[in-house]
This record gives structure tokens, sequence and C-alpha cells, in this order.
């Protein structure tokens, strides 16, 4: 006798909903950039805060940031001046507020971003001379010397 309830639904689904989770899928590919506002200069920034907001001005995923998200960064950026002077009851705003910005692999993971690898740079090689048939370079070099 078969079980209660609906019955369970075909595999079908499956591929779709990938499919749906990969359309939503970013990746964003490093170029060298850096962007994003300066930290401002009337606040005496801890060196770790002027650390962590160089590496989140040049992360891949900043080519992203819209004015907003840089104005919400610097508000982390308060937060995390505060923790680095000795507030540890910032901690887990801090831990929420960077999450949002992918900084570790899993925040990437959950925000179904990822780092893609540049493309080398392709050089560009003249195009080879093929050699010519001993013939034609032999008929020449005895037309060249039939001239003298």
């Amino acid at each position: 006798m078969a079980g209660r309830g609906p019955a369970p639904t075909g595999t079908r689904s499956r591929p779709r909903d990938q499919r749906r989770a990969d359309e939503r899928a970013v990746t964003v590919v490093p170029d060298g950039e850096i962007r994003g506002p300066e930290l401002p200069d009337d606040f005496e920034w801890p060196a770790q805060t002027r650390s962590w907001w160089e590496s989140m001005r040049s992360t891949p995923q900043a080519q992203t940031y819209t004015d907003a998200d840089w104005s919400f960064l610097l508000d982390t950026a308060v937060l995390h001046a505060d923790f680095w002077l000795g507030d540890r009851k910032v901690a887990a705003e801090l831990r929420l507020r960077v999450a949002k910005f992918g900084v570790t692999p899993e925040d990437r993971a959950r925000l179904r971003i990822s780092i893609g690898t540049p493309t080398p740079v392709q050089a560009v090689t003249p195009p080879r001379l093929q050699p010519k048939k001993a013939a034609e370079r032999k008929g020449r070099l005895l037309k060249a010397v039939g001239d003298e």
C-alpha cells in the first residue's frame, strides 16, 4: 500500500531549478582596478582599517558596488575602526555587514558570486615564413649567378 500525501515529484524539476540558480550567479574577474572612494581624512583610522579598506576597494566584486554600497561600506569601516580601537561589542554587526559584500569564500557561495580567472593576453606572433622549396631557391640562385 502506498504512503499518504501526494506523489513525489519527478526529478525533472531539479535541472530546471539548477538552471535558475546558475542564471542568478555572478562571476567577476579580477582586473587590478582600485574602485570606490578613499577613507575620509577627518578621522584617525587604525592601520588595520586602512588596510581592510584598500583590500575592499581592490576586490573583484567591487566592480559591482553602487554608490549606496560604498556608503554602506563606509559606515562599516567606522565599525571596523571601532573594533580595532577596542570596542568588541560591534563584532557581530561588523561580521554581518562584511558578509554582505562576499568577503569570505562562504559568503561568496551564499551570494552566488564566483571569482573568475583573468584570461591571459595572447601574444601576437608574426606569421611564420614558410621555407621555399629547394628547387625554387636553387632556380633563383642559378638565375642570379647567370646574370653576372
